[in-house]
């Protein structure tokens, strides 16, 4: 009984999640602050019922449940939840919500309607390096995520100024200035997330494996992944880079990292293909 109890709330959760979107699509094409501060408060009662699904699943297992496939688009969704309305708060970048929470609608359904797998967690899943990594990184990913969304938010407002019509989204998103200035905090924050996230990872090899480093194929993904934003804050800080060739760069460098967290352990296998089954 007690198992079944955070697969309910996770249904629960997702509920409102779909309840959130269906409000910010609605704010989309209406621009009232009530449907937007509902669709909020939706989805703030759904990551609080999330977080609570995931602490019984950690009761139950002994560790976080990231353990499935199911289980880690779960804490995707979580992170991303939790990362927006941290940035929602900071930023007020209301517009963003339909794209983040459609997101994680999405990742919560997949989750929900992925075949159940029965699968206890390897001893070697354990400690605290290994849990600090696992948090570092879905949060990082999450705020890589968001930076994501706003470039796209950027370069549809920038069509709009350009084109000879300013089109749907022109007035329903803020200058180009301001979604530049919340992708590269985005940005910042996820790599230094992604950073510390990498790093005890690395320490954690080195107590389960023995070595830092095992160029297994997650590792060289990871790693080219994480290039990929180390150079788009190098060319902002010393090329000026900024606008539409970061945008660009934001959109390109979470495609990778998308790849890196479902499309490696799908086709290319390593220590981390067990998490995908």
């Amino acid at each position: 009984m007690f198992m079944n109890i955070p697969f309910i709330l996770l249904q629960c959760a997702t509920f409102f999640y779909l309840i959130s979107t269906a409000g910010y699509f609605c704010y989309l094409f209406h621009q009232k602050n009530r449907i937007q501060q509902t669709a909020l408060g939706a989805l703030g009662i759904g990551a609080v019922v999330h977080l609570f699904a995931i602490v019984l699943q950690s009761a139950a297992l002994g560790g976080l449940p990231i353990y499935t496939l199911a289980q880690s688009l779960s804490m995707a969704g979580l992170s991303l939840a939790a990362m927006f309305i941290y940035t929602q708060y900071r930023f007020r970048l209301k517009i963003l919500g339909v794209y983040a929470t459609a997101m994680i609608s999405v990742l919560m359904l997949a989750s929900l309607f992925l075949p159940e797998v029965a699968k206890a967690p390897d001893k070697i899943y354990k400690g605290i390096f290994f849990f600090g990594h696992i948090i570092l990184i879905f949060s990082g990913e999450a705020m890589l995520a968001l930076a994501c969304g706003a470039g796209i938010l950027y370069l549809l407002q920038e069509q709009g100024i350009k084109g000879k019509s300013p089109g749907f989204f022109f007035k329903r998103l803020p200058s180009l200035d301001f979604l530049d200035a919340v992708s590269y905090t985005c940005i910042t924050t996820g790599f230094a997330l992604l950073t510390f996230g990498l790093v005890t990872g690395l320490i954690y090899a080195r107590s389960a494996w023995g070595n830092f480093w095992q160029w297994d194929v997650k590792e060289v993904f990871s790693l080219g992944a994480w290039l990929v934003y180390a150079a788009l804050l190098h060319l902002r800080l010393y090329s000026g880079w900024r606008g539409r060739n970061s945008a660009i760069m934001s959109v390109i460098g979470f495609i990778i990292l998308i790849f890196t967290f479902l499309g490696v352990n799908f086709f290319l296998g390593g220590h981390h293909q067990g998490f995908t089954q």
